[in-house]
């Protein structure tokens, strides 16, 4: 089981975290049952950037992102070379470590209240 190192983000995990994950399950939905809500506004459906992550160790392990998902990551907040959409990211056996950026370009985000 790939062990998935979150590194601080002020609002979805401020302390950072370690989850662990299953072998073809993806980044986002080991994410979310870890109870990181990161956003994914497209439900998964690589229609949109919302679940964007910076991949800052094991980027080399991952399978190439395809064209679709290389379009919707020109929309993304802060990309740099080893971004990702977690929805798209389909977990092997190798440990990542990530950084979930700041902001999204989400125009509908919901708050909790």
């Amino acid at each position: 089981m790939p062990t998935i190192t979150v590194l601080p983000h002020a609002e979805l995990c401020p302390e950072g975290a370690s989850v662990s994950g299953r072998r073809g399950q993806t980044l986002c939905e080991a994410l979310l049952a870890a109870g990181i809500e990161i956003e994914h506004a497209c439900e998964q459906a690589c229609a949109c950037s919302t679940c964007h992550v910076i991949v800052r160790k094991g980027y080399s392990t991952l399978d190439p992102a395809d064209e679709g998902e290389e379009d919707m990551l020109d929309r993304a907040w802060g990309l740099e070379p080893q971004s990702r959409l977690a929805c798209q990211v389909f977990l092997k056996g190798d440990d990542l470590t990530i950084e979930i950026p700041r902001y999204s370009r989400n125009l509908a985000k919901e708050k909790k209240g």
